[in-house]
């Protein structure tokens, strides 16, 4: 149960990397309810930089998703 558990988790991480290494690149991002509410973020959250950065997230968390899946079972203690 812990194993599928951790399977799960991992399958979770991946997807929201996914999520968010597509979403600021799509029509989403540009017509959303922040951007709506306040107007002021424009600029911002729309600037390319802040795009990179949130898919720059994603691919990290597939990577941490990777390294969940590669497993490694033993403790830092057995380690060092």
């Amino acid at each position: 149960m812990k194993s599928f558990l951790h399977i799960l988790l991992a399958l979770d991480m991946f997807l929201l990397g996914a999520l968010l290494i597509l979403v600021p690149w799509l029509g989403y991002w540009d017509h959303n309810f922040f951007l709506d509410k306040y107007p002021a973020l424009i600029p911002f959250l729309l600037h390319p930089s802040v795009r990179g950065a949130v898919t720059g997230l994603g691919a990290l968390d597939i990577f941490l998703a990777a390294s969940m899946l590669r497993g490694r079972t033993d403790s830092v203690d057995a380690r060092t």
